[in-house]
């Protein structure tokens, strides 16, 4: 069973999800897809397929790569990031690099504001699940 409610802005947020064959607890943030690529794209400007790579090493499981280029041109449509064709090193055809824009890193400091406000709140959770004060 999944309880649904929002911490973030247009955001919604899984606080539990309970596995009951399994006991698996998962307690995370879902939809920070967009939020991650362009903190990705603020470090390194980027094409989707690497960019999507990159994801796997932030610790998402793989991403469905049609869900993932939708969000990068929504990205793209809501003027927080920006893409150029770009001549590919390896020989193939042209890729579309991917990099963040001045509205995608103020956008990046509000949700950053948010977070540190979330984060108040789990440091909290925590001292009181564990006894500390």
């Amino acid at each position: 069973m999944d309880f649904l409610s929002s911490s973030f802005p247009g955001e919604r947020q899984r606080v539990l999800a309970v596995d009951h064959q399994h006991h698996k607890i998962k307690a995370r943030p879902i939809n920070w897809l967009m939020q991650v690529a362009l903190v990705m794209l603020r470090t390194e400007p980027s094409h989707g397929y690497r960019l999507m790579e990159r994801f796997e090493g932030f610790g998402f499981e793989p991403i469905n790569p049609g869900t993932f280029y939708r969000m990068l041109r929504q990205l793209e449509n809501e003027g927080l990031c920006k893409s150029e064709w770009e001549d590919n090193p390896e020989g193939g055809p042209p890729r579309r690099m991917y990099s963040v824009v001045n509205a995608g890193e103020e956008y990046l400091a509000a949700w950053a504001e948010q977070c540190k406000s979330y984060q108040k709140v789990m440091d909290s959770f925590f001292r009181a699940y564990t006894g500390l004060s």
